[in-house]
This record gives C-alpha cells, sequence and structure tokens, in this order.
C-alpha cells in the first residue's frame, strides 16, 4: 500500500500531526474540564444558598407544615425567576423543592436540563440525613423513579427556630463536559481538520518537488544502464536535492566523457595495433616472398624492429594502466639525484633536439639535488613528459627544464617548450584515461592518451601535484613536485 516515498512521507506527517492534535485536544480538554467541574459545583453551592435563604426569609417563625403551603403560594414565575438567575452559560440545572421526609413538591428545569424528576418522587436517605444534620450535600445519588445518578447539591430549609422545613436540591448531568469544554473540543477538531489539509497541501508541494528530481535521476541510470549518457536532470532550486541532481549531471558528463574517451581509446588502440601489425606482416611476408632483394632487407628489418618496439611502448602502457587500477603497482622509495636524471633524459633526446633545431635550456640551482621517490616511476613521467615537449616543440623554440624551490621541503621540477600549447578547454581533462588534445593525430601517432593519467596516478601515489600550465597557440610548460632530502646519500643509490 505505502510503496511510494510520498504516500509514506504523507502517512507518517499526517499520523505526527493527528496525535499531536489527540493529545492537546487530551490536555486542553482534561484543563477545561477541571475547571469546569470546579465552576459547575460552585454555581450550584450558590444556588441552592440563595435559593434556600429566600425561602427561609419567607418562613419566618412558621412551623414546618408552612413550607408546603409556601410553596404552594410561589408563583410559578417567581421560582422560575431563581432558577434563571443561576442558568449561566449551560442552562442544565433542575431545581427541586423538597419536603423534610424528601418527597419532591416542586421542580423547575432550566432549558438545557436533560433531567426530569418528576413531583412526588423521594431523595436518597443520605441527602435527607445530611441536610436534617444542618450539612450541604454535594454527591452523586439516584432519586427514587430514575435510572441513572445525578450531581445533587441539597441543603435544608429551616425557620427562625431552626426546625427543618424542608429543602433546596439542584441537580444536573452535565458535570465536567459542560457545553465550553463541548464548544472547545468543536473549535479544536475543526482546527485540526484544518492544520491537516493544509499540511497535507504543503507535503504534496514540498514532496512533489522532492521527488521529482529523484524519479528523474532514476529514469537517468536507467538511460545509462542502456547505454545513453547524454540524459540530463533538471537543476530546481539550490537546496540538497538540488546540489545532487547538479552532482548527478556532472556524474553523467563525465561518465558520458569517459564513454566517448573508451571508443577513442579502442580506436586508437586497434589503429595503433593494426597499423605495425600491417607493416611488419607485410615487410616479413614481402622478405619470405624474394619481392624485397637482399640488398633491402636490413632496411625493412628496421622498420619492423621500430613498429616492434612501438607495439612493444604500447602493451607496456596497457599493462602499467591495469596495475594502476588493480592497485598492483608498488613504489620503491630511495632518495636520488633528480639533476642527475634530468641530464640523462636531455642526452636520450639529443638528436630530436638537433633535428628540431631547439633552443635547450637546463635551470638548476645545484649540481645534486636528492629527492626521495621511486626512481623508475619518476623517470618514466620525467621521460614521457620530455619527449611530448620535444615531439610537440616548433622548430628553433625553446626547450626548458627547471628544478626550483631547493631551499624549502619540496622542489618543482618543470619542463616548457615553445609550440601550439593545449587549448584552453582541453586542460581540465588533460590528465583524464584515454584522453589525446590531438584528436585528428596529426601530431600525435604514436600516443593513445594513458601516459598523463599514468604520470599523474604515480606523483599522487607519492602524495605529490602535477599540472600544466598552457598559453595556446604559444608555449606549454609541465611541472609537477617531489620531497626533497637534504644532505649526501650513497651514490650507488642513484644507480
Amino acid at each position: 500500500m505505502f510503496k511510494s516515498v510520498f504516500a509514506k512521507y504523507v502517512t507518517a506527517f499526517m499520523v505526527i500531526v493527528t496525535l499531536g492534535f489527540a493529545l492537546l485536544l487530551l490536555i486542553v480538554t482534561s484543563i477545561v474540564g477541571n475547571y469546569s467541574e470546579e465552576s459547575k459545583t460552585e454555581q450550584m453551592k450558590n444556588a441552592v444558598r440563595v435559593t434556600d435563604l429566600a425561602l427561609e426569609n419567607e418562613l419566618g417563625t412558621s412551623d414546618p407544615q408552612a413550607f408546603s403551603a409556601l410553596l404552594q403560594s410561589w408563583e410559578n414565575d417567581r421560582a422560575q425567576m431563581y432558577s434563571d438567575a443561576f442558568s449561566g452559560q449551560d442552562g442544565d440545572m433542575l431545581f427541586l423543592f423538597v419536603s423534610a421526609e424528601g418527597e419532591v413538591l416542586q421542580s423547575i428545569r432550566q432549558k438545557n436540563a436533560e433531567i426530569n424528576i418528576s413531583v412526588g418522587s423521594v431523595l436518597p436517605d443520605a441527602i435527607m440525613q445530611a441536610v436534617s444534620a444542618g450539612e450541604m450535600f454535594l454527591d452523586m445519588a439516584q432519586p427514587n423513579g430514575m435510572e441513572q445518578s445525578v450531581l445533587i447539591c441539597a441543603d435544608g430549609v429551616t425557620n427562625a427556630e431552626g426546625e427543618l422545613c424542608g429543602a433546596v436540591a439542584v441537580c444536573t448531568l452535565n458535570i465536567r463536559w459542560g457545553s465550553a469544554v463541548q464548544d472547545l473540543t468543536k473549535t479544536v477538531i475543526t482546527s485540526a481538520l484544518l492544520v491537516l489539509l493544509a499540511a497535507l497541501i504543503a507535503v504534496y508541494v514540498i514532496t512533489e518537488r522532492t521527488i521529482t528530481p529523484l524519479r528523474e535521476m532514476s529514469i537517468a541510470a536507467k538511460n545509462f544502464a542502456g547505454g545513453k549518457f547524454d540524459t540530463r536532470i533538471y537543476v530546481r532550486g539550490k537546496d540538497e536535492v538540488a546540489q545532487l541532481a547538479e552532482a548527478f549531471n556532472q556524474m553523467a558528463y563525465s561518465l558520458e566523457n569517459l564513454e566517448k574517451m573508451r571508443n577513442s581509446f579502442v580506436a586508437n588502440v586497434s589503429h595503433d595495433l593494426r597499423t605495425p601489425m600491417t607493416t611488419i606482416a607485410g615487410f616479413i611476408d614481402s622478405i619470405r616472398d624474394g619481392v624485397i632483394p637482399p640488398e633491402e632487407q636490413d632496411h625493412y628489418l628496421e622498420v619492423v624492429s621500430v613498429e616492434v618496439h612501438r607495439l612493444s611502448r604500447l602493451v607496456s602502457s596497457l599493462l602499467d594502466l591495469s596495475r594502476i587500477q588493480a592497485g598492483d603497482r608498488k613504489f620503491s622509495m630511495k632518495p636520488f639525484d633528480i639533476c642527475e636524471m634530468a641530464r640523462l633524459i636531455l642526452i636520450s633526446f639529443e638528436q630530436k633536439i638537433d633535428e628540431k633545431k631547439l633552443e635547450v635550456e637546463f635551470d638548476c640551482e645545484e649540481d645534486r639535488i636528492s629527492v626521495l621517490a621511486d626512481r623508475d616511476a619518476i623517470y618514466q613521467i620525467f621521460y614521457n613528459i620530455c619527449h611530448n615537449a620535444v615531439k610537440f616543440s616548433r622548430e628553433g623554440g625553446v626547450l626548458r627544464i627547471s628544478i626550483t624551490g631547493v631551499k624549502e621541503k619540496k622542489i618543482r621540477v618543470a619542463v616548457y617548450n615553445e609550440g601550439d600549447g593545449i587549448p584552453t578547454e582541453d586542460q581540465p581533462m588533460i590528465f583524464e584515461r584515454f584522453y589525446k588534445s590531438d584528436k585528428s593525430r596529426g601530431l600525435d601517432k604514436t600516443g593513445v592518451g594513458l601516459g598523463l593519467y599514468i604520470a599523474k596516478t604515480i606523483i599522487t601515489a607519492h602524495g605529490e601535484k602535477i599540472g600544466v600550465n598552457s598559453e595556446p597557440g604559444k608555449n606549454c610548460e609541465f611541472y609537477f613536485t617531489l620531497q626533497r632530502v637534504h644532505g649526501n646519500f650513497n651514490a650507488a643509490e642513484d644507480k
């Protein structure tokens, strides 16, 4: 029945509000009921006293038998006057004029009185015993001829000599739940219904605004499962649900980009595998078939060797990625000279630097700077960044390696080159998996978009930072930080 969040939320809210009003009604009616009971009993006492006093004044020194005659001489409207004087808000009392033996001689009903004790009825002995002793009786009693008990307040009427001539009694049924309490109950119930209606409307509006984005997210998630990553959630407001919708949209954007990069990666890897394999197979088949003369075979075998190394680099990158994602790559943290590593890497690119006529600048404040890191991993990163810098440098441009911050706990290694740089829109994605800024493969024919992702993963594992600064069309600088080790260390560890 209550499967939806909306139904559960509304039901819980309505139950809480209803219980709250019920508790409030119970407390208020209890307080008002107690007050009503005290007020009613006091009102009954006053009515009995005043009526009793009026009768005693008129009796004077008359004997007890004159009490019945006095009542008969009272005009009906005069007796009604005493009744109306104490009608109050409810007007639900019954006035009884009783003989000394307890027989009802006359009764006057107020307009809202729900009981009717007829003339000739007899009041219980307990009442007459109390009034005979000169005490006021106030308690529940059941007059002769009635099926239920009523609250009776009675007092004796005496003459000037103190002889009991009769009694005046006032009866009522609604001692606690008078009209005031009933009106209050109706008011509270009406208010509760109005509040419940207003709360239902408010809960519906609020819940609908909350549930709608969640419902859209559920639909979007199903679309994602079906491969549709272009679905987005409409963001409403600035609350937590809106923040969740924004985060969901960002996740969708990341998934869409990841899917595009994955597709691009599959296409690139397929191309990078197919091209060298086709070249290798073609040249080897040509050599075996005798199409290539023996004197030219060495040249084509050299081409085959280059393509094999190219395949080897691709496979190594894929294996590195697999190990990183599985968390199997471990790092051996040892001190080594980062300046010496930079020199060795520059020497390895000497031929390519000469071919492009690059102007090389090497900025290192000291001859030897020790860092604590995994040497092989840092060499892989450093070599990859320098390789990209040389490859994408314009002919005759500047290639600069700088190692700064040597007096701090961290050093900054930067590789700068002048060239086309990286477009501004590509810079936030440059360290993502499978991402290639040169999508046309015009400049980068060998990369698959894994080198910088692997570099960032390694640097992050070292607890350091890597980043890029680039002016599109002018220059580009990649940098990363390492922890410096002050003092000397064994030179053997630097090998």
